[in-house]
């Protein structure tokens, strides 16, 4: 079993590596299609919503409060402009519900941020909207493990470089663990960093990468949070 020596910081994703986020987003995005319904397959909106979400990235970000711009535009559009306003209301609605989620820590969690806690410098690195972000992390109760807190706009190795560069570390000292392939493993490893996989059972689609992608990559992958601390201590 490979051996992480020289790290220093650990760096955590935040939605479905600390906490339990996409299915969240699965249960509204199905309560969207149902709504809409009456002017299209419940299948074709789950495809247009998510077209329009990936449009979206760019100018709205991640998050809900985007995910929630990107359903009302694809209402607007799906119905030919003539979606009730009651509609639209019930669709606030569901982005306001998802806000208000309860924090559901993954299996775990807290039991290995006390281990590691003290050995490492722990930092949580995350993309999404920052009062979002800041909101779960204080609902959570487990902010205070952390030793810093960076939202980011996206996960590429050049965003990657500026905050080991805002921390004055080295690439060689940082190991990031996170659910998403695309976003918590490549850009590490491709700019000299560490990383280690945790699959969340539910996986964004914009968050999945090809087989080619995967080849010559050199991470570990484990099921449970738990099982990164024999290969850490």
């Amino acid at each position: 079993m490979r051996k992480y020596n020289g790290i220093k910081v650990i760096a955590f994703d935040a939605d479905d590596t600390l906490w339990v986020n996409e299915t969240y987003f699965r249960e509204a995005e199905n309560k969207f299609a149902s709504l809409l319904n009456k002017y299209e397959t419940e299948n074709k909106i789950h495809q247009e919503l998510y077209k329009k979400e990936i449009k979206n990235l760019k100018i709205y970000g991640y998050g809900v409060k985007g995910f929630v711009l990107s359903m009302i535009e694809c209402a607007l559009e799906i119905s030919n402009y003539n979606v009730k306003q009651e509609v639209i209301n019930e669709v606030l609605g569901i982005g306001k519900r998802m806000l208000d989620e309860p924090i559901e820590l993954l299996d775990n969690i807290e039991e290995v941020l006390k281990q590691l806690q003290g050995e490492f410098k722990l930092i949580v690195v995350t993309k999404g909207d920052l009062l979002d972000q800041e909101r779960k992390l204080e609902k959570s109760g487990i902010l205070k493990y952390f030793h810093h807190v960076e939202v980011l706009s996206e996960k590429k190795p050049e965003d990657y470089k500026k905050l080991i560069n805002r921390l004055d570390m080295k690439p060689s000292e940082l190991l990031m663990i996170g659910n998403s392939l695309k976003s918590d493993v490549l850009p590490l490893l491709e700019i000299g960093a560490s990383a280690i996989h945790i699959p969340f059972h539910t996986t964004w689609e914009h968050e999945t990468i090809t087989t080619e992608e995967k080849k010559n990559m050199s991470y570990q992958t484990f099921s449970n949070i738990k099982d990164i601390l024999p290969v850490l201590k």
